[in-house]
């Protein structure tokens, strides 16, 4: 199993009455920025990533979000750049850029080209369509997401596979010249794993392109179905998916105590923006998702007990910042119920990480945690407890349960000999276990 190490860095001093009074971290203004803090959270974050690869983390994991003080992360090829030179054997993983923002491909494709070789062959790139929020703050028409998505990938595979010169005549991109003289050290390209939240088009495109997809901190039950919709496409395709062929976000926070785990992790939950990464308009502009792929949406964002809507209404212009702040916290319980973030010491948390990789599966892991207003201390001390404590029996389970991961097998090298059926990945009777 490969076991990575991930947070949004946030800029952590925004102030709380404006997230609630606007029920968005995506919007909040600027102006409560105050650059000096914030230099010094990504210099803390940099420094995180060292120490996780001190710690024996297997990667780093970053992710690149807009307008919003969720995440600082907004340019991380840049960060991956720092992270290649002053980190020696870590996996570089970024899940990922956003293809349809970005107006170069080929840019983007050098960017990355360098990443790999400064790092010597440790990237692992990964591709998003990105959020509706990235769509609005990058004047993106989200009505051609997907297909600038899929012509900014062939470019892309195209700048590192294919002899330059050449030309390149697209829809919505045009080159006359591409012949790239930075290309990556990973031969024919580096790995490539697509992370997600539940649209069936990305899980058939990945099953596709033998990519391995990453489950982003989704519920467990429509995850099976992921699962479920890969492997069938898999078949299609003439291979079996496998363990190497998925992986799971989890949201987990570690303290020496049990009544201070749950103090730190209200906080670490509020500033991992579960209910309030951005409104239900920003997030799922007109002509952004298909309706399959809405409906799914819909679920994974609805509470499965309660049935509650995660998102808020509407915005108001006279909120009640203390009563909303409290169903927060009424919410927290339930996101530990769910298993949406896990909370506790050593000991109490395995248990809980030891039943998802029952009922999944999944051969990439990561540990998504040290969010919100929390000190740098009690974060480190949350990360070595998990590297120390929790890490080993994590990597003994997986053996047990036999998950590859993508390092181990190539991905899609499992062919399926015609008219046999695939097993499943997910095992998804141990939902009720």
């Amino acid at each position: 199993m490969h076991i990575m190490y991930f947070t949004e860095r946030p800029y952590i001093y925004a102030p709380e009455d404006e997230v609630l009074k606007l029920q968005s971290f995506f919007g909040v203004p600027n102006k409560y920025l105050d650059a000096n803090k914030g230099a010094a959270l990504l210099n803390e974050y940099l420094d995180d990533k060292v120490l996780a690869e001190e710690l024996g983390f297997d990667g780093v994991m970053l992710n690149e979000h807009h307008g919003t003080p969720f995440c600082m992360g907004a340019v991380m090829d840049m960060e991956a750049a720092v992270l290649a030179k002053i980190t020696k054997k870590v996996r570089i993983v970024l899940l990922g850029n956003p293809l349809p923002v970005v107006t170069n491909p080929l840019r983007l494709a050098e960017e990355l080209a360098m990443i790999d070789m400064i790092s010597n062959g440790r990237l692992v790139t990964g591709w998003v369509r990105g959020a509706g929020s990235e769509q609005f703050a990058n004047n993106a028409n989200p009505a051609y997401n997907r297909e600038y998505f899929n012509e900014a990938h062939d470019l892309i595979m195209a700048a590192w596979t294919r002899p330059g010169p050449f030309r390149w005549e697209g829809k919505h991109f045009h080159y006359r010249f591409i012949n790239p003289w930075v290309l990556p050290v990973q031969k024919p390209r580096p790995p490539i794993w697509i992370p997600g939240l539940v649209s069936p088009e990305t899980l058939i495109w990945c099953a596709r392109h033998r990519y391995p997809y990453l489950a982003l901190s989704t519920f467990l039950e429509p995850t099976v179905e992921c699962w479920n919709i890969y492997t069938k496409i898999a078949a299609e395709e003439g291979y079996q998916a496998r363990p190497e062929n998925f992986g799971y976000l989890q949201k987990v926070f570690v303290a020496e105590t049990e009544e201070k785990a749950q103090e730190l992790g209200r906080a670490d939950l509020w500033g991992g923006g579960l209910t309030h990464f951005a409104r239900p308009e920003w997030m799922f502009p007109s002509g952004y998702n298909t309706k399959e792929a809405t409906r799914r949406m819909a679920r994974q964002f609805v509470d499965p007990k309660t049935g509650a809507f995660v998102f808020a209404a509407e915005a108001q212009e006279n909120v009640d910042t203390k009563a909303l702040k409290q169903s927060f916290l009424d919410a927290y319980q339930g996101a530990q119920d769910n298993l949406q973030f896990i909370v506790g010491t050593p000991k109490t948390v395995i248990p809980k990480i030891k039943k998802i990789l029952e009922v999944l599966r999944p051969g990439i892991f990561s540990f998504w945690q040290n969010d919100g207003p929390i000190s740098t201390e009690a974060r480190r001390t949350s990360m070595r407890l998990i590297a120390q404590e929790v890490v080993p029996e994590v990597r003994e389970y997986s053996k047990k349960l036999g998950l590859t991961d993508p390092f181990q097998v190539e991905p899609g090298s499992r062919k399926l000999a015609a008219g046999v059926k695939p097993e499943p990945v997910a095992h998804a009777e141990a939902l009720g276990a």
